[in-house]
C-alpha cells in the first residue's frame, strides 16, 4: 500500500509539532572528572531508508570509533541499505532495521520500537536533528548519556560548516563530551567512507579496465537524480560535449541508475550495477566523479574519490560532498566555464 505524499507531509508536520521539544529539558549528567568515562555500547539513531542518508551517517560512526575505540555500536535505521554501507565497520554490532514501508509492516515496525526498550546502552546519539522519530527513539532508549542533536548556537558561532548534515552530529557530540570533561577535539571532521578494502578496489579496477580498455585516466558521470534535482537531457548533453572537448586524453564513462536510463542517450561507455560496494569500487578507480546532488554522489564521496556535485534546488551548505578535493557547484550562480575551471583544479 503506497501512502500518498500529502498524507506523509501531514504526518511529518504532526510528528514534528509533537516532538519539537523532546530532549529540550534533558540535562547532561554530572560525572566524576577523576575517572575515565567508560563507553562500551553506543546506539546511533537514523531511521531513514535512503542511500545518501545512510552514507552521511558514516562520519559520526567514525567519530564514535575514534573517541571510544573499544566500543560496540548498534545502528537503528530503516530499510536494508545500511548493511552494505557499514559492511567493513568492525565496530558495528547490530543493525536494527525498521521496515522501509511502515504502513505495510506495522507489526514489524512496532516490534522494532518495542525491542529498543529491552536494550541498554552507555550512550545514544540522534543522527538527525530534524527527525521526529529519531528524537523519540533517543528519548525512550535506556542510556546514561543522550545526544539529541538539537541546534546549538554556541557551536554554530564557532564553525562555519555547522549546517552540514554529516558534520553537525560530530560537532554536537564533541560539544557534549566537553561538557563531560573531555578535552576539546579540534581534529578534522571524518569524511564519508564505506571503507573499501584492497580486494574490492582491485575488482573494481578489473571491471573498469573491461569498459575502457586503455591506460588513460577516467572521468565518471552520473546523469540521474530525483525530482527537481535532476537536470534535463539538453543540459547533460551540452555538458558532456564540453567534457569531451576539454579532456580528449581522458576516458569519460557513465554510471547508469537503477532505472537503467541515460540523460545523454547512452553516448558514453557505461556500466550498470545494483551492488553498492561494487559501484563504489569502480568509482574509486576513476579520477573524478561528477553528478547532481543524490545518493550516488555521496557514494562516490564515500569511496574517497574527488567528487563534484551540481546543486540547483538543495542547499550545498547542507549536502555538499567534502574531503578528497570534492566540492559543490551551485549551477544557479555559475556557468559551464566556472565548472570546467573547478574540474581542472581537481584533475591537475
Amino acid at each position: 500500500m503506497k501512502v500518498p505524499k500529502s498524507i506523509n507531509n501531514i504526518r511529518r508536520k504532526v510528528m514534528h509539532a509533537i516532538t519539537k521539544n523532546v530532549g529540550g529539558s534533558y540535562k547532561i549528567p554530572e560525572v566524576d572528572s577523576t575517572k575515565k568515562l567508560d563507553i562500551k555500547k553506543v546506539l546511533i539513531v537514523r531511521p531513514n531508508h535512503r542511500l545518501g542518508n545512510q552514507l552521511l551517517l558514516t562520519p559520526i560512526v567514525q567519530e564514535v570509533i575514534n573517541t571510544f575505540p573499544k566500543c560496540k555500536i548498534d545502528l537503528f535505521v530503516k530499510g536494508g541499505v545500511a548493511n552494505p554501507v557499514f559492511e567493513n565497520y568492525e565496530h558495528i554490532d547490530k543493525i536494527i532495521q525498521l521496515p522501509k514501508k511502515p504502513f505495510n509492516n506495522l507489526l514489524s515496525y512496532i516490534g522494532k520500537w518495542i525491542s529498543l526498550k529491552g536494550r541498554r546502552y552507555d550512550m545514544v546519539i540522534n543522527g538527525d536533528k530534524d527527525s521526529s522519530s529519531g528524537r523519540l527513539l533517543t528519548q525512550i532508549s535506556k542510556a546514561n548519556f543522550k545526544v539529541f542533536g538539537s541546534v546549538n548556537e554556541e557551536i554554530q558561532q564557532q564553525y562555519s560548516d555547522y549546517q552540514h548534515i554529516s558534520k553537525y552530529p560530530v560537532y554536537n557530540l564533541r560539544h557534549y563530551l566537553e561538557k563531560l570533561g573531555f578535552e576539546k577535539n579540534t581534529s578534522q571532521i571524518p569524511v564519508l567512507s564505506i571503507k573499501l578494502n584492497s580486494e574490492e578496489i582491485s575488482e573494481g579496477k578489473k571491471i573498469l579496465d573491461g569498459i575502457i580498455k586503455n591506460d588513460k585516466k577516467t572521468i565518471c558521470i552520473y546523469t540521474n537524480a530525483t525530482g527537481e534535482k535532476c537536470y534535463s537531457e539538453i543540459w547533460w548533453e551540452t555538458f558532456y560535449e564540453r567534457l569531451k572537448k576539454e579532456y580528449p586524453n581522458f576516458n569519460i564513462i557513465e554510471m547508469l541508475p537503477i532505472e537503467n536510463i541515460s540523460k545523454i542517450n547512452f553516448k558514453a561507455p557505461n556500466f550498470y550495477s545494483k551492488d553498492i560496494r561494487e559501484m563504489g569500487a569502480i568509482i574509486k578507480n576513476t579520477s573524478i566523479f561528477i553528478a547532481a546532488d543524490n545518493g550516488v554522489m555521496h557514494l562516490a564521496s564515500a569511496s574517497l574519490t574527488p567528487t563534484v556535485g551540481f546543486f540547483s534546488v538543495t542547499k550545498p551548505e547542507v549536502y555538499a560532498p567534502y574531503g578528497n578535493g570534492s566540492l559543490a557547484l551551485n549551477t544557479n550562480e555559475s556557468t559551464i566555464d566556472d565548472w570546467i575551471k573547478e574540474i581542472n583544479n581537481i584533475l591537475t
